[in-house]
């Protein structure tokens, strides 16, 4: 298979692309920025071929000679070296999937491909309030709960793509995600975070009660992080970190429970400025490989 030659420039493009549970959001990233973007959603029953289709018709419509790779997250189990993603989370027939075989021989370009939370945490290391930790984790809450794991300036993604599941951990009578994501909203207060976000706006005492719930969940979540990994730094990405007003103040109150009080005076819990940090990191994932030559961990410490 032939690729084309990336160049020195620091005008080359990349393509970055972030496969959610319900939607599909591709960008072309140039300069550190996303220049040019689509995004679709995920039809979770479709077929696997038609997810496939639909994929490479949006990648497409920004490809151009100027691309010189794709960089993906996925939210599920990536053999990295193969580029085969596998049980995909909210999309069935993605149960095994040669991606980066697919991508490549249609486009003929280099592909790379990582868990979906990796690409968040590369994203937010690299363009944003994470550039100056050397160890951080990024929490993405969404339809699922995920983790993005970097230690001294180097992404640890585990076997098969697979470290930071904490969301599948026990947690009271199910789990960590079920707590600590969408679910939650609608399994307790029969609203999706949506709606629930709107009605919190208007000053809606339920609304901010379930946020309120929701924020000790989450903290409680965070100390598990804090005594397996306790990093510099937890940055919040995902739809419902646009709601981190709400569910601030019980997040930090159940996190200010965690016994080590010098860790915690020390930590910083912030939600994401980026706003596509997943689409950002995956293109960065894609940067690092083709263009620097250098591991990764003297990637993420540029």
């Amino acid at each position: 298979m032939k690729y084309t030659n990336p160049t020195d420039s620091h005008h080359t493009k990349y393509i970055g692309i972030d496969i959610g549970g319900t939607k599909i959001h591709v960008g072309v990233v140039q300069d550190e920025r996303i220049i040019q973007e689509i995004q679709f959603e995920t039809s979770a029953t479709a077929p696997k071929e038609q997810i496939l289709g639909a994929l490479v018709d949006s990648i497409k419509s920004v490809m151009d000679s100027e691309v010189a790779g794709i960089g993906i997250g996925v939210p599920g189990l990536v053999d990295e070296k193969n580029g085969i993603v596998h049980n995909v989370q909210n999309i069935p027939s993605w149960r095994e999937v040669s991606l980066k075989g697919h991508l490549a021989s249609h486009f003929k370009v280099p592909v790379y491909i990582t868990n979906d939370a990796n690409a968040f945490a590369i994203g937010e290391k690299i363009y944003g309030k994470g550039k100056e930790c050397t160890n951080l984790v990024g929490i993405t809450l969404g339809t699922g709960f995920g983790a993005g794991i970097i230690i001294n300036n180097d992404v640890y993604s585990g076997t098969l793509s697979s470290a930071g599941e904490f969301g599948c951990i026990p947690y009271r009578d199910k789990t960590i995600e079920d707590y600590c994501s969408g679910k939650f909203f609608v399994q307790n207060f029969g609203l999706p975070g949506t709606e629930l976000h709107l009605l919190a706006q208007r000053g809606e005492l339920q609304a901010l009660e379930a946020f309120s719930q929701f924020g000790e969940h989450l903290g409680n979540a965070i100390k598990v992080i804090l005594y397996a990994l306790s990093p510099e730094a937890i940055f919040l990405g995902g739809s419902i970190s646009k709601c981190y007003k709400y569910f601030q103040e019980a997040l930090h109150k159940s996190v200010l429970e965690f016994p080590f009080k010098i860790v915690t005076d020390r930590l910083t819990i912030a939600p994401s400025e980026l706003g596509n940090a997943a689409v950002l990191g995956a293109a960065a994932l894609c940067k690092s490989k083709l263009e620097l030559s250098v591991t990764p961990q003297q990637v993420l410490s540029l």
